[in-house]
């Protein structure tokens, strides 16, 4: 190819911001347009806020397009107009009709942050995490029409760690997946990197969080406690009610750590002057960091000493 390919990205989430970044970077390639969803509202005075991969393209000097939809006829004419060698996808938020997916020559690409055939879908970090994966990482993947269904060019590993959340896995996944892209680019292009099916064992669904994700259900195992409150850290973030003094407030929980103790689901077990450990389904979880609501942050002895606490639900 004797010109550098013309390749169009599709984004709309920080993670895609982030890869696309590490695609402008990298003069091998002409990134000629970055599509992203439309820019919505957001703040208390619900101002339109740009999307993290608008921004990342306007910081670059990368036209952008954000269709309503992706399967829109102006946009998919206006797409056919740049005839694109490449179109590269990460966190875009929707599925791509096949007439899109015709249109590069050497068809998409998606950055999906999973280890597939495992955690289609929308939430694959946060589900691993949750699930207690020793690892999980990103694959580069051929799309078609399906669900995160297309053929494999290549993955990176990465560990899961005991101190990852939510926040830390996607950052680091995101770092791993513009490096995998620009690193597989080349051979990829050249045709010495054939994708190859996604074999049939081992599918998974990673479905869509919702905030009711986040409550802490107290009869559950501490292990799985600690997970969910790690994997749903920033968003939803875990919560749960705490019940003294004739009063219940909504408490989030930022911090928690699995510790020794039994007693019935929810009830504060005696751990000492300043420590906050509170029983589960099996064991127990200490709590670390804690916020009211309307309140700040604040450790457990702080807690304790302005919240009469009885019990949590």
């Amino acid at each position: 190819m004797s010109e550098s390919p013309r390749v169009v990205f599709m984004g709309t989430a920080d993670l895609a911001a982030t890869v696309l970044r590490r695609l402008a970077a990298d003069p091998r390639w002409s990134v000629v347009l970055a599509v992203s969803q439309p820019d919505r509202p957001k703040g208390r005075d619900l101002a339109l806020q740009p999307t993290p991969v608008k921004q990342a393209a306007l910081e670059a000097g990368i036209p952008v397009d954000q269709p309503a939809k992706a399967r829109d006829p102006g946009f998919l004419d206006r797409l056919r107009s740049l005839s694109p060698d490449l179109l590269v996808v990460a966190a875009y938020g929707q599925l791509l009709p096949q007439a899109l997916l015709d249109i590069p020559r050497h068809g998409c690409l998606n950055v999906h942050t999973s280890l597939l055939p495992a955690y289609r879908g929308a939430a694959p970090i946060q589900w691993a995490l949750a699930d207690g994966l020793a690892e999980t990482g990103v694959t580069l993947m051929r799309m078609d029409a399906g669900l995160d269904t297309g053929p494999i060019v290549t993955t990176a590993i990465t560990p899961i760690r005991d101190d990852d959340t939510g926040q830390t896995l996607h950052d680091r996944l995101a770092d791993l997946g513009g490096d995998l892209l620009v690193r597989s680019l080349p051979e990829y292009l050249a045709g010495r990197l054939p994708p190859r099916p996604q074999p049939p064992e081992g599918v998974s669904l990673a479905r869509k969080i919702t905030k009711e994700d986040g409550r802490v259900v107290w009869d559950r195992p501490a292990a799985e406690l600690w997970r969910r409150i790690r994997a749903f850290t920033p968003w939803p973030g875990a919560f749960c009610h705490a019940e003294g003094g004739g009063k219940t407030r909504l408490v989030k929980i930022h911090d928690a750590v699995p510790c020794e103790g039994a007693g019935r689901p929810g009830e504060r077990l005696d751990a000492g002057k300043g420590r906050l450990v509170v029983a589960c389904g099996t064991g127990a979880l200490e709590l670390r960091l804690l916020q009211p609501e309307g309140g700040r942050r604040m450790d457990a002895a702080a807690f304790l000493a302005g919240h009469p606490l009885e019990r949590f639900s």
